[in-house]
């Protein structure tokens, strides 16, 4: 199991903590130092809309300038931007055997996805 994500966002670190204090094995894959393949985000891209998978509430997208924004049409403009700026991906994204399980962290959830392992 694989958690992808930023050390230092607020939601990953409840989501590590969390799977710790549980001690659900997983590996960390830090977008700021591994970025994201394109088999991965083209994998992603077909299990969720790009719309939930580029976090357009958070800082990395409001930064974005009104001309980089109106390019994010599709899927295959989604997964430019995911692979340039990784930031701008909804964290964390919980993939096992290379299925997204969870994304975003919801304390409730991931009790009731572990709960069935």
């Amino acid at each position: 199991m694989k958690l992808y994500g930023i050390p230092n966002c607020n939601t990953v670190k409840k989501a590590r903590d969390w799977l710790e204090e549980h001690a659900i094995a997983y590996e960390f894959h830090d977008f700021k130092k591994l970025g994201l393949d394109t088999a991965t985000a083209q994998s992603w891209l077909q299990q969720y809309p790009w719309e939930k998978l580029v976090n357009r509430s958070g800082m990395t997208w409001r930064n974005l300038s009104d001309t980089e924004k109106n390019t994010v049409v599709d899927a295959s403009s989604a997964q430019v931007l995911m692979q340039e700026k990784t930031s701008v991906i909804k964290r964390p994204v919980m993939v096992k055997n290379d299925k997204i399980i969870a994304l975003g962290f919801n304390e409730t959830e991931y009790a009731q996805l572990f709960a069935k392992e």
